[in-house]
């Protein structure tokens, strides 16, 4: 496994610098935790545009409803300690609720987005920066509103933003203390984690990547404030960057027990409601559990005015994987999953023998498009870049002398026909002839003239 992940992480970095650009996604920051420490890191593009300043890996993202894995952390944390039950109703904890419909609804319920529970009140421009986030006077005004129980618990899933901020509440009640203290105290301190916190922190407002608005409305990407999320840190206040995150989810893995015990994190991580489609994601008790590609997988998503983040661990694999965009519109879920179906795909055949393949490495271009030839597994594929699915469909190769035949793909492709390197002195690939016949030169050395027309 460890050559093969060495081989996947390689790819995988040149495979996200290419996304990046391609996406015209502003900054890129991603990290993978395995073998029992961090394996990759890296950063692409920019933290702030408009100053040019390149984005680093200790950058800091807002990770927003990642920190719903933080809350429900802490509240399985005092069930642990006796000071929480699952089943005891949200009122007996923040008593301001007693007797209303959402004080009836019990921990367990609020953490599993079970409750019914309205998703962010009926006006929640606080989304937009059109009004601040809720205080907590705020927050119970909403809380105390009868139709802020919009379905009878337990009906379905029902995501609720407003559900995590009273969990939020429900913490203080038991501990005394703000949740962000707690959070901070018993969670990210535990683990020695200095680029993680609950809320904003102004005293380090230099650190944080700027958050960019979409192209799906207009023309140019625009900054994006950061605020403070008040009463809803419980549901969307963190802040963080990759490599800390990676590190916060190995403490979900069985036989760390820093956090919290492994009967209490098989809790967190069982798969209750489904979200969606039959067969689709469903959701565990502060944690979504999903399938990328043949792996179940646990983890979180996160979307703040101007940052998009996606987190997911194999828990057989024992790999966390962490991307944080700063765009509204970033492709975090993709760019996360793509590593583990590289795994997959690396892992689909047996190891082959990589002696002498990686000469032929490397990312091509022509006219029509780009692709990369990629060792995986100790064997080689070409792989479309910009596909979103790295791994959907690749093209096996075979090497013999310098030429590669085409041994698998589908019928579209150039199954049986051969990609023939030409070398320089040096050894490295000047140009190759392959897929349909065509020839491509490497994507650095590749230009297009100022109008493409016929060679004469």
């Amino acid at each position: 496994m460890a050559q093969t992940l060495t081989e996947v992480l390689a790819y995988y970095d040149s495979w996200l610098a290419f996304n990046q650009r391609y996406q015209r996604i502003p900054g890129v920051q991603a990290a993978v935790f395995a073998d029992d420490g961090i394996a990759y890191s890296s950063a692409y593009g920019l933290a702030d545009v408009e100053q040019g300043v390149a984005l680093t890996e200790q950058h800091l993202f807002r990770i927003a409803s990642h920190s719903k894995t933080f809350t429900a952390t802490a509240v399985l944390q005092l069930v642990e300690q006796g000071k929480v039950r699952l089943d005891d109703k949200a009122g007996t904890h923040v008593t301001e609720i007693v007797g209303t419909p959402v004080g009836e609804r019990t921990v367990r319920d609020l953490l599993s987005h079970a409750g019914g529970v309205t998703r962010d009140s009926p006006e929640a421009d606080f989304w937009q920066l059109a009004t601040s986030f809720p205080d907590r006077e705020h927050l119970l005004d909403v809380l105390l509103q009868p139709d802020s129980a919009v379905i009878p618990e337990n009906d379905r899933f029902k995501y609720s933003n407003i559900g995590y901020g009273l969990l939020g509440l429900i913490i203080e009640a038991a501990t005394g203390m703000s949740y962000n203290a707690y959070v901070q105290k018993e969670v990210v301190d535990k683990l020695g984690l200095t680029a993680l916190g609950a809320e904003l922190d102004p005293n380090r407002s230099a650190e944080y990547a700027a958050g960019y608005s979409s192209f799906a409305y207009a023309t140019e990407r625009v900054p994006i404030e950061h605020v403070d999320t008040r009463a809803l840190a419980a549901a969307t206040g963190f802040y963080g960057n990759a490599r800390d995150l990676v590190t916060y989810f190995s403490a979900h893995l069985s036989g760390d027990e820093r956090l919290l015990t492994d009967a209490s994190k098989r809790q967190m991580q069982h798969p209750l409601w489904k979200t969606g489609e039959e067969d689709g994601p469903r959701y565990g008790l502060g944690l979504q559990v999903s399938k990328v590609g043949k792996r179940e997988v646990f983890g979180h998503g996160g979307g703040y005015p101007g940052h998009i983040t996606r987190s997911l661990v194999d828990g057989e694999r024992r790999i966390a994987v962490s991307v944080l965009t700063n765009a509204i519109d970033g492709p975090a879920a993709q760019l996360a999953e793509a590593v583990l179906k590289l795994v997959d795909l690396a892992e689909s055949e047996d190891r082959g023998e990589a002696a002498g393949l990686a000469r032929f490495t490397g990312r091509y271009a022509n006219l029509w498009s780009v692709s990369d030839i990629a060792l995986l597994g100790g064997r080689l594929y070409v792989i479309d870049p910009t596909s979103p699915d790295p791994a959907a469909e690749p093209t096996t190769l075979e090497a013999d002398g310098d030429t590669l035949r085409v041994t698998g793909g589908n019928g579209y492709g150039s199954y049986g026909e051969s990609y023939r390197f030409t070398f320089d002195a040096d050894g490295k690939v000047e140009s190759l002839r392959g897929s349909s016949g065509l020839i491509s030169h490497p994507l650095d050395t590749f230009t297009l003239p100022a109008r493409v027309t016929v060679q004469k």
